[in-house]
């Protein structure tokens, strides 16, 4: 029985990945309720625990506007949506190592030794990693809390729509960002769903894996 339950559970929160097209303009979601959702969408996991993800939520009529010359093919989304989130990759994140360890010891995460040792080694390794891995790394972990935040967003009654098709090279300044910094990954929409959108084939089990 408790296993049909979480089951259950599983497939409410997986019918979000259901190909949405256009939301119910009249929902909006509050900044307060958004906030909860980023919070624990960043509970995903990262390298070394540095967090490099950053987020813009366009929520305002100007900023979605904006938005849609930057995603022309996708502006029905972007405007009938209650918000786009504009997840990137910062580049500097190693910038909050101490802050991010110094808070852990204070809490009691980890003991002041342990944090010492761990600001160490990570220091060292990141003076020597190339700039192709460390953006290797940051867009997969910026892919983790991408996933993450759709699935939150589902538990919180709402639809998403990841979208990779628009002017990566330009949506960092047009937002105020730093584009030698700040690495587009993608864009969420969220809202209500006007339609149920369509489903989509999965390669199944025996294709996409291996056992050994």
């Amino acid at each position: 029985m408790h296993n049909v339950q979480k089951t259950n559970d599983f497939n409410e929160i997986t019918m979000g990945r259901r190909s949405i097209k256009t939301y119910d303009p009249t929902v909006k979601i509050s900044r307060e309720e958004m906030s909860e959702i980023i919070a624990k969408a960043t509970r995903a996991p990262s390298s070394v625990n540095l967090q490099p993800w950053r987020f813009v939520v366009i929520d305002s009529e100007e900023g979605k506007e904006t938005l849609s010359h930057l995603a022309r093919f996708n502006k029905d989304k972007v405007m009938s949506s209650s918000a786009v989130i504009a997840v990137f990759a910062d580049m500097n994140n190693f910038e909050y190592l101490e802050e991010i360890y110094e808070k852990a010891a204070e809490l009691g995460y980890m003991p002041n030794e342990v944090k010492e040792q761990q600001m160490n080694a990570i220091s060292q390794f990141y003076k020597v990693m190339p700039e192709s891995a460390l953006r290797d790394t940051n867009i997969l972990d910026a892919g983790l809390v991408s996933m993450q935040l759709m699935l939150v967003a589902r538990a919180h009654g709402y639809d998403t729509n990841a979208i990779g098709g628009y002017e990566k090279d330009q949506i960092a300044e047009v937002y105020g960002l730093d584009k030698d910094r700040y690495l587009p990954i993608m864009l969420i929409t969220i809202g209500k769903a006007a339609s149920e959108g369509f489903e989509s084939y999965r390669l199944p089990v025996e294709t996409v894996t291996t056992w050994r």
